[in-house]
């Protein structure tokens, strides 16, 4: 059986309080998950994402902090980055193998950014990665809007070629049932 890790990715609070996509929703998601996988013993990484000075994602900022309601508790593993990958540069792959997980389930910001360069190399290494359905959201930009995004990389992208991209039922199931 391969051994699983959740993923929480740049859910920073500057991010949050800016209003991606369905926010409520994927906060509430990942929570759940959280949740199960406290319970199930299932290993919880946090990954945040370092700004420039003077940006909204400055390290030791407010808005830099993991967004309070799903914060880590007791040991939980953070990991800070400086680009959009979780594995450039970071003990991100190290720290996997380590501990011998295999499963990747990948929650977080922003779709099209770190969740997308996080879940294609994840998948270059190896790794199985789960996407559960709304975990993971977006900005609106001027071409297209933050739910046509999170539509197109979640369904089109990530699905069957990266990721299976599965209901929030399905992965607490697979989390329930280790």
């Amino acid at each position: 059986m391969n051994k699983k890790a959740l993923l929480v990715v740049d859910v920073q609070t500057a991010l949050v309080l800016e209003k991606p996509f369905a926010v409520e929703e994927v906060i509430s998601n990942i929570k759940s998950l959280l949740k199960i996988c406290r319970e199930n013993d299932v290993e919880i990484i946090y990954v945040r994402h370092n700004g420039e000075v003077g940006t909204e994602l400055e390290p030791n900022t407010d808005g830099w902090s993991i967004y309070n309601e799903i914060k880590p508790i007791g040991n939980e593993k953070i990991i800070n980055k400086n680009f959009n990958s979780a594995f450039r540069e970071t003990e991100l792959k190290e720290y996997l193998d380590k501990k011998g997980i295999k499963e990747l389930i990948l929650t977080g910001m922003q779709t099209e950014y770190c969740i997308d360069a996080t879940c294609k190399v994840a998948f270059e290494y190896g790794f199985k990665v789960i996407i559960p359905q709304m975990t993971n959201t977006t900005f609106n930009n001027e071409y297209m809007s933050a739910e046509f995004l999170y539509k197109y990389y979640n369904f089109n992208i990530f699905d069957r070629r990266f990721a299976t991209v599965e209901s929030i039922e399905d992965t607490i199931e697979r989390l329930t049932n280790l």
